[in-house]
């Protein structure tokens, strides 16, 4: 196999820390991250490219599934009850969309205040920001996010609901996602709103794309229960242009 063709099998890059990304990515294909120093947290938005009101729903992804984390066997779902990626591989076993982003007063709060024009790549962006810049090229705006996906990032409460980010992801540590829909993806490699990190988290994400096995009847994101198949059957529909 030549350069060229391994180029159309497959693609790979580096997310940096405190970066941010978009890109198209077709149904049937599969987005492995990786972390590659272990604490990353990984802030994800997903939007139909051909209708971009419709957009990831975090309460009907949990509610659903009966679940207030994600993980292997899952499906995130749009706010029209379609699927837009199912999860596949996911060594973590927990990722948190509840607790939204981080914020300038986070960052600032929590590291100091560092801005582009005084510390050039050694700033600190913070998720919301970094969100509102790549939706910026599809134009949409600050009143178009939704409640995000933060990869590698586990959420726990204590006795009064007080919710911590109590677990984060090692140097290793995947996660796959199975698109079912042509998905346009936002993505940033920013601190969660509840990190209390020393320093500003600087763990570089590895993103593979490739073309995922065809769905098989014995699937475990299909089979996990009666909703997922709905969500299956709706995205069956769609496809099919009714």
């Amino acid at each position: 196999m030549n350069a060229q063709e391994l180029f159309l099998e497959q693609y790979s890059t580096q997310l940096a820390p405190g970066s941010h990304w978009s890109l198209l990515v077709r149904r049937g294909m599969q987005m492995r991250l990786t972390d590659q120093q272990g604490g990353a947290n990984v802030g994800m938005l997903f939007y139909n490219p051909t209708l971009l009101s419709e957009k990831y729903n975090a309460p009907d992804t949990l509610k659903c599934q009966h679940t207030f984390k994600l993980t292997r066997g899952h499906c995130l779902y749009s706010d029209m009850g379609r699927i837009f990626a199912s999860i596949t591989e996911d060594t973590f076993g927990w990722h948190d969309t509840v607790c939204g982003n981080s914020h300038h007063s986070h960052v600032d709060t929590q590291w100091g205040k560092r801005s582009y024009q005084t510390q050039s790549n050694e700033w600190l962006q913070n998720g919301f920001d970094a969100f509102l810049v790549e939706l910026t090229k599809y134009r949409l705006k600050k009143q178009d996010l939704a409640s995000n996906l933060n990869l590698f990032s586990e959420v726990s409460s204590d006795a009064e609901g007080k919710l911590s980010l109590s677990r984060q992801s090692v140097a290793g540590d995947r996660i796959t996602l199975r698109f079912e829909m042509d998905t346009l993806v936002i993505l940033h490699n920013c601190p969660h709103p509840l990190s209390k990190a020393a320093e500003y988290p600087r763990s570089p994400v590895l993103i593979e794309l490739q073309k995922a096995a065809p769905l098989q009847a014995d699937d475990e994101c299909l089979n996990l229960c009666d909703e997922n198949r709905r969500g299956f059957k709706n995205n069956a529909l769609y496809h099919l242009g009714m």
